[in-house]
C-alpha cells in the first residue's frame, strides 16, 4: 500500500506536468463568442482537480465576455472538467461504485482499492450527476433511432422480445405524500419503478427450447408513469432494430398498463403472459379454497398447470368456477382470478407459442428486476427520492446493458 501511494504521488506529478505542458492553453487575446462580444483574455487561473492518481493543479487561461458578463476557460471543455473538480476518470470510478454499493461503503471501497479520498456524500452527488448524464446520452440515442437518424441498416432479427414489469422502491415520506398504500395505515411507502428489457432470439436448442442471443439484453427503466415509460421502451426497441425484426413479442404479467403499452406502441406484436405468473394465479385460488389440505391443493394446481401448458385456459376457468361447491370456497378470489384468465386467455396460448419456438416466461426481466433494481435500491433501511433513484437506475441499466463504455467514449470524443 505504501508503494502504491508513492507511485500515485509520482504519477500525479507527471500527470500535472503533462496537463500543464500547454502553458495554460492560451488561445490569443480574444476568442469567438456565440453571442455578444468576443471573450477577452484576462489571465490565468488555477484549479484543483482530483484524478485517479491523486490531486493535481491545472493552469487554465481565463477569458471573459464583458457584454454578456460571463467567463470561461476553454481548457475545461478540453479536459471535460467544466463545473467539476473531479477528472473524468475519478467521476467514472465514483459513479460506478455508487451504482453497485451503498454510498457509505462506496467511499471506503474507493480508498481501499484506488487510494481515492472522497466522502460518502461526494460519491452520492457524483453518482446522481453522472446518472443524469447517462440518462440524457441514452435518451439522445433513442430519439435519434426514433427519428430515423441512424443511417446504417441493422441485420435482420428473427425474433425480438420486449418485456416489462414493475417493482416497488422504498421512498422518503415526501415522495409518497398523499399516495394511497396497501398497508393498514393507507400511506404508500414505495413508488413503482418500471423496468423494460429488449433481447433477441435467433435459434432453438435440439429439443426446441428457445435460446436467447448472447449479450443481446438491454435494459431501460425509471420511476415514472405508464405513458412516458411506454415511449421509453418503444424508443429502446427502435434503437435495437425493431424495424428489422421479423417477429416482435411482448412478454409481461397481467398488469393492464403493460398491455396498454403493447397495444399502443407494438401493434401486431404477439402478446404473451408470463407462464409462471399465470401458474401463480392458480396457486392463489388453490390456497384460498383448500386451506391446509396440501394434498388436494397440489393435485388441483397440478391439473391446472397441465391445462395451462396446453393452452386450455377455458378449462382452467371452468375448474375455478366449479370451486363454488367446496366448503372453503372464496368467492372474491375466484371471481377475480376468473376475470384475470378471461382477459388474458389470448395471451396464454402456450402450446402454440412453444410450437413456434417462443419464450413463454419473462425470467430475463424477473432477473433484471432483482439485479438492476432490487440489489441496489431496495436494501434494508434505504429510502430514496425519485431523482436519486432514477439516477442510480440509469447507471445500472447502462452497465447491465453493456453500454457503459459507449457513454464515456462519447464524452471523450465530444
Amino acid at each position: 500500500m505504501s508503494i502504491r501511494a508513492a507511485m500515485h504521488e509520482i504519477g500525479s506529478k507527471m500527470l500535472e506536468g503533462l496537463i500543464n505542458a500547454d502553458g495554460g492553453d492560451y488561445r490569443g487575446r480574444t476568442i469567438p463568442c456565440d453571442k455578444g462580444e468576443p471573450y477577452e483574455f484576462i489571465g490565468y487561473r488555477e484549479k484543483k482537480l482530483l484524478t485517479v492518481l491523486g490531486p493535481v493543479t491545472v493552469k487554465r487561461a481565463y477569458y471573459y465576455d464583458r457584454q454578456g458578463q460571463r467567463g470561461c476557460c476553454p481548457k475545461d471543455s478540453t479536459l471535460d472538467i467544466v463545473g467539476t473538480s473531479y477528472s473524468a476518470g475519478a467521476r467514472r470510478m465514483m459513479s460506478k461504485v455508487g451504482a453497485y454499493r451503498p454510498f457509505g461503503l462506496g467511499h471506503e471501497d474507493l480508498y481501499e482499492l484506488a487510494g481515492i479520498v472522497v466522502s460518502a456524500k461526494e460519491v452520492e452527488r457524483m453518482s446522481e450527476r453522472v446518472g443524469r448524464q447517462v440518462e440524457a446520452f441514452h435518451g439522445e440515442e433513442a430519439c435519434a433511432a426514433l427519428a430515423g437518424d441512424v443511417v446504417s441498416k441493422k441485420p435482420t432479427i428473427p425474433k425480438m422480445y420486449v418485456c416489462m414489469d414493475g417493482s416497488g422502491v422504498p421512498m422518503t415520506k415526501k415522495e409518497t405524500a398523499g399516495r394511497q398504500g396497501k398497508g393498514q395505515e393507507g400511506q404508500a411507502k414505495t413508488r413503482e419503478a418500471k423496468l423494460g428489457c429488449v433481447f433477441t432470439q435467433t435459434r432453438v436448442d435440439k429439443e426446441g427450447w428457445p435460446i436467447r442471443d448472447e449479450l443481446s439484453t438491454s435494459y431501460t427503466g425509471a420511476i415514472e408513469g405508464a405513458e412516458p415509460f411506454g415511449w421509453r421502451i418503444y424508443k429502446e426497441a427502435k434503437r435495437r432494430g425493431m424495424d428489422w425484426a421479423k417477429e416482435v413479442n411482448v412478454l409481461g404479467d397481467g398488469a393492464p398498463w403493460i398491455w396498454n403499452i403493447a397495444d399502443e406502441h407494438f401493434p401486431g406484436a404477439t402478446q404473451i403472459v408470463d407462464l409462471y405468473h399465470a401458474r401463480e394465479h392458480c396457486w392463489n385460488v388453490g390456497r384460498a379454497c383448500f386451506g391446509q389440505d396440501r394434498e388436494k391443493l397440489h393435485q388441483w394446481v397440478e391439473s391446472r398447470r397441465r391445462e395451462l401448458d396446453d393452452g386450455r385456459v377455458g378449462d382452467v376457468i371452468k375448474a375455478i368456477g366449479q370451486m363454488s361447491s367446496l366448503p372453503g370456497y372464496n368467492k372474491e378470489v375466484c371471481e377475480r382470478e376468473i376475470g384475470y384468465f378471461g382477459k388474458n386467455s389470448n395471451r396464454m396460448r402456450y402450446a402454440e407459442f412453444r410450437a413456434r419456438g417462443l419464450f413463454v416466461g419473462s425470467g430475463v426481466l424477473e432477473a433484471g428486476c432483482r439485479t438492476v433494481i432490487g440489489q441496489r435500491v431496495k436494501q434494508s433501511g434505504m429510502h430514496w427520492t425519485v431523482k436519486g433513484a432514477n439516477s442510480i437506475l440509469a447507471l445500472r441499466c447502462s452497465i447491465m446493458s453493456n453500454r457503459w463504455e459507449d457513454f464515456w467514449e462519447h464524452r471523450a470524443a465530444a
